[in-house]
């Protein structure tokens, strides 16, 4: 007669974890979605807020305002929201960390990895989301767009 239900210790760790990892893989998931829906506000705002500069673009344009200085224009007052965002999420980000420190397994709440990791993440895709709304303000006609605005 054998013993019945052997399990070796891998499995009573991996039983015993299960939860854990779920929340992990459930706060990833979230978390990718969100900063999915934080690049899309923020291209959607950023859009916008060229689309109701159409006018003063283009009368930059004409007046002999540089292509890279229009696009740098654009990308900076955008990527000085997302700073101020940034900022604001790292100080938000250390209040929660201590709440969720318990669920927090081998990291400190503050652990300066995760969060250059994360303020770089976002910095970048605000880049891109920037980048576009951007490209487009530099190359607008100025005749078109003082006609249009």
């Amino acid at each position: 007669m054998g013993v019945a239900g052997l399990r070796t210790g891998r499995q009573i760790i991996d039983g015993g974890l299960f939860f854990p990892r779920m929340g992990v893989i459930l706060l990833t998931v979230f978390g990718s979605l969100a900063l999915a829906l934080a690049s899309v506000g923020l291209y959607g705002i950023l859009a916008y807020s060229v689309n109701q500069r159409k006018r003063e673009i283009g009368l930059r344009m004409a007046i002999g305002a540089a292509r890279g200085a229009v696009l740098r224009l654009i990308l900076r007052q955008g990527m000085s929201l997302v700073l101020k965002g940034v900022l604001i999420g790292f100080a938000a980000s250390l209040l929660v960390g201590r709440a969720l420190s318990r669920m927090l397994y081998g990291l400190s709440p503050a652990d300066p990895l995760s969060l250059a990791a994360a303020a770089v993440a976002l910095l970048a895709v605000a880049l891109v989301a920037g980048y576009l709304p951007a490209r487009w303000a530099s190359r607008v006609d100025p005749l078109v767009a003082l006609r249009e605005g």
